[in-house]
């Protein structure tokens, strides 16, 4: 990836990290892939105090990463949007919290980088400052290259995963999404205290968060 300095790079090749998760959750798929995704404890998550998220949303990588994830699913009048089950919330705590692999992390910010570069050099400003229609037209041209695509699957599975993951783990407050799928979920759920990361012997790894730089060091 040290190598790679744009989603249109013919010289990337898609991760295995990628290659695994996409397989774990080829059970989404199934008719029990909602229930499952909502009962398997696969990672701690944790909610992320309000102001050091709201701190984050006003630079870069946050910045773009939460329009992309609005775009990716707005808010309409047949269900939530990205906003309402809070799936920035919850990819900030995968980023941050969590044991999640570097590679993923780094792919992840790169592709911020990658996103501007692209919207700059095709409409003269940054991805966030586009129209809707423009942001849609750079969308849907990075995900002919297998870079972007592989890109917006991972913030989409994200969003799956907020939307269907119980409330305390940082998404779908409330039960929002469950609601919206007319899902019942499996009992019991996790209390404060009781998650996954919290249980004896899994405790969960802090990963430090490396700021993206831009798109010209890949």
């Amino acid at each position: 990836m040290l190598s790679i300095r744009s989603f249109f790079d013919a010289n990337y090749q898609t991760p295995l990290w990628f290659k695994e998760k996409i397989s774990r959750r080829a059970l989404l798929k199934s008719a029990a892939g909602a229930s499952a995704i909502a009962a398997l404890p696969m990672k701690s998550w944790s909610l992320a105090p309000a102001d050091e998220l709201e701190q984050a949303l006003k630079t870069d990588p946050w910045l773009t990463l939460n329009a992309v994830l609005d775009h990716l699913l707005p808010a309409s009048d047949s269900g939530p949007g990205a906003r309402d089950i809070q799936a920035l919330n919850y990819l900030y705590n995968v980023v941050t919290l969590q044991p999640t692999e570097q590679d993923e992390i780094d792919f992840i910010f790169k592709g911020v980088g990658w996103l501007n570069d692209f919207s700059q050099s095709q409409a003269g400003k940054a991805f966030v400052a586009l129209e809707l229609k423009e942001k849609e037209s750079l969308l849907r041209a990075i995900s002919k290259s297998r870079a972007g695509e592989n890109w917006l699957n991972t913030l989409l599975n994200y969003i799956f995963e907020a939307m269907l993951s119980p409330p305390v783990y940082g998404g779908n407050p409330e039960g929002v999404g469950w609601k919206w799928l007319e899902h019942k979920p499996g009992f019991p759920l996790p209390n404060k205290g009781k998650r996954y990361y919290e249980l004896p012997g899994q405790k969960g790894i802090a990963v430090k968060v490396v700021e993206a730089k831009g798109s010209k060091k890949a």
